[in-house]
């Protein structure tokens, strides 16, 4: 693995490991239960944009597994 890829991926885990990043997917999980209600959803344009923020939130929970599962993929190939 190229030396800055690597550095990358350590940086980032590294982050992910630490007590605020926990915090934060908490705070995004509270956000995810709060958006997730489409009870007050008026139209489709609101409801696309929900979406389009679970999506995001989303992606934020799943992230370090994401990032962890391509680091480990790219060891193994070295």
């Amino acid at each position: 693995m190229d030396a800055q890829l690597q550095r990358y991926y350590e940086q980032r885990l590294s982050m992910m490991a630490d007590p605020a990043w926990k915090d934060l997917m908490e705070d995004i999980e509270a956000m995810i239960a709060a958006t997730n209600d489409i009870s007050s959803v008026q139209d489709e344009k609101t409801l696309h944009y929900r979406r389009g923020e679970l999506s995001m939130m989303r992606w934020m929970l799943n992230l370090a597994s994401i990032s962890e599962t391509a680091y480990n993929d790219l060891l193994k190939e070295h």
